[in-house]
């Protein structure tokens, strides 16, 4: 089993930690930059939900 794949399986069992911890660094994020980056900060958080949600269709 490549590291890859390990990965994949991890993520596919935390897949709830995931998403909340993409959403906790981008609150963070908008607390340092104090929403100056907002819109910049949703988009990049919806494209890591979206990675994460195409690995795991990948993996099924």
């Amino acid at each position: 089993m490549s590291l890859l794949d390990k990965a994949k399986n991890l993520l596919a069992k935390n897949t709830d930690k995931v998403d909340a911890a993409i959403e906790k660094v981008g609150d963070i994020v908008d607390e340092k930059t104090q929403g100056k980056y907002a819109e910049h900060v949703d988009k990049v958080q919806e494209a890591a939900k979206d990675f994460v949600e195409k690995n795991l269709q990948d993996k099924a």
